[in-house]
C-alpha cells in the first residue's frame, strides 16, 4: 500500500485533532515544526521535522545531522539546487529531500533526487501532472520512496493513477480531520481478488426479445478478462470482452456484451448497480480468470433489443447461476483455462467460469435478509 504523510503545520487550532485522525488512520508518517508535539507520537509513526531551523540548513548541514534533537526519525530539507542535493546526500537516511517544481531546472533536480535518495517529496506549482509523470520514469529503477504533495483526496486519486503505477505515497497539508480520513481511503482503496468458480451449464433456452447492455469502458480489457454478470444477486459469471477477434467485424476491446438490462453487475466494496443504472462515468470491475480485479471507468453504456438467450448453470455445491444474454455467436463467457466461449455454442456439461456470492441484495449493497430469486 502507497503511504501517506500528514503535514500539521496548516492545521492550527486543530492540529491535536487531525493528529489523533491521523493516528487513529495509521498513517505512515506525520510531519512538524513542533519538536514537543513530535515527541507525543508513537514509535510506529515516522517523525518528520520541518521547523524554522531547517531554512538555514545549508550553511551548517552537520547541525541537523541528528534528527533526535527536534524529537524527530528525519529532517525535511528543502532542496532548490545540485549542490543543496549533493549535501543532503551526506546526510542520506536522516533526511528528506523537499523540491518544489516550478520549472525545467527544478524538475531536473527532482528526478536526480528522487533517483538517489532515500525519500524525495515534490511539489508542483502547475496543475499539468507531465512532470509528475516525468519524475515517476526517472525514479523507477530507485530504491527510494517517491512522495507527491496533493492538495486533497480528489487530486490523490489522480496522483495515484499517474503511469499506471503513481507515486510511492501522497503528503497532505490536512486543516481538518476529515480530510485525513478522505486521503487514507483513497490511499488504501485497492480492488481485492474474488475466487471464481468453475460452473457446469445445465442448459441454454432462447427466451425472445428483450433490451440488453453493452459496457464500453474507458480501458482496453487483456484477453483473460471481462465483468461479472448475474440474474441473481448469489450468482455471476464471467462475461468475455470483445478483445478477441470476430468475423465480419472488428475487434473492440473496451466493450463487453453484458447481458440484459435487470442483470446485476459487479462493482468494486462488494456492491452491485443493475445494468440498466450504468452511466457515463460510473466504474465497474474487471475481473480476470485468475480472479484478480481492477477498476474501469465506464465510457458508455449502450442499450438495444435485441433476441435474448437465458444461460442456467450449477456450481460444484448445487447453487444455480442465470443470466439472460444477447442470442447470438459474436456473445461470449469464459471458462476455466481462459478459454472464451460463444454462448450460442454452451450445452449441458459445458463448464465456464463464474462467481458465487453470500449476500443478498438492497439497492446494490449487501445485506443479511430472507430473500428467494428465481
Amino acid at each position: 500500500m502507497r503511504s501517506t504523510w500528514i503535514d500539521l503545520r496548516k492545521a492550527s487550532d486543530a492540529a491535536a485533532a487531525v493528529r489523533q485522525a491521523a493516528l487513529h488512520a495509521r498513517v505512515e508518517a506525520i510531519v512538524d515544526a513542533d519538536p514537543d508535539r513530535l515527541a507525543e507520537l508513537p514509535p510506529t509513526v515516522l517523525r518528520v521535522y520541518a521547523g524554522p531551523v531547517v531554512e538555514d540548513w545549508r550553511t551548517d548541514p552537520a547541525a541537523i545531522a541528528d534528527p533526535a534533537a527536534y524529537q524527530a526519525d528525519v529532517v525535511l530539507l528543502p532542496v532548490d539546487s545540485r549542490d543543496d542535493l549533493a549535501a543532503a546526500q551526506q546526510l542520506q537516511t536522516a533526511v528528506a529531500v523537499f523540491v518544489r517544481v516550478r520549472d525545467q531546472s527544478s524538475l531536473d533536480l527532482a528526478c536526480t533526487s528522487a533517483s538517489r535518495m532515500a525519500r524525495t517529496i515534490v511539489e508542483f506549482t502547475d496543475p499539468t501532472k507531465i512532470p509528475l509523470e516525468i519524475v515517476i520514469a526517472a525514479a523507477d529503477k530507485s530504491s527510494g520512496e517517491l512522495i507527491c504533495v496533493v492538495k486533497d483526496a480528489v487530486e490523490a486519486e489522480i496522483v495515484l493513477g499517474v503511469l499506471e503505477k503513481g507515486s510511492e505515497g501522497l503528503l497532505l497539508a490536512a486543516e481538518q480531520p476529515a480530510e485525513v480520513i478522505d486521503l487514507r481511503s483513497v490511499v488504501a482503496e485497492v480492488s481485492p481478488p474474488l475466487k471464481l468458480v468453475a460452473l457446469r451449464v445445465e442448459g441454454i433456452e432462447h427466451v425472445g426479445l428483450g433490451d440488453r447492455v453493452c459496457i464500453d469502458t474507458c480501458s482496453h480489457f487483456d484477453e483473460n478478462e471481462g465483468i461479472l454478470i448475474g440474474s441473481f444477486a448469489h450468482g455471476f459469471i464471467l462475461c468475455c470482452s470483445e478483445t478477441h477477434p470476430l468475423p465480419y467485424m472488428p475487434t473492440r476491446p473496451f466493450r463487453v456484451n453484458a447481458g440484459a438490462l435487470h442483470s446485476y453487475v459487479m462493482q468494486g466494496d462488494n456492491r452491485t448497480n443493475y445494468l440498466s443504472e450504468l452511466r457515463s462515468g460510473m466504474s465497474v470491475l474487471a475481473v480476470n480468470t485468475e480472479g484478480v480485479t481492477r477498476r474501469l471507468v465506464v465510457g458508455r453504456a449502450k442499450l438495444e433489443r435485441r433476441p435474448l438467450l437465458q444461460i442456467t448453470a450449477t456450481s460444484a455445491d448445487g447453487r444455480q447461476v442465470c443470466l439472460t444474454v444477447q442470442d447470438d455467436w459474436h456473445v461470449r463467457v469464459l471458462g476455466p483455462g481462459a478459454a472464451v466461449r460463444n454462448v450460442t455454442e454452451l450445452e449441458a456439461g459445458t463448464e465456464i467460469l463464474g462467481y458465487l456470492a453470500e449476500d443478498r441484495r438492497h439497492v446494490g449493497y449487501p445485506v443479511e435478509e430472507f430473500c428467494v430469486e428465481r
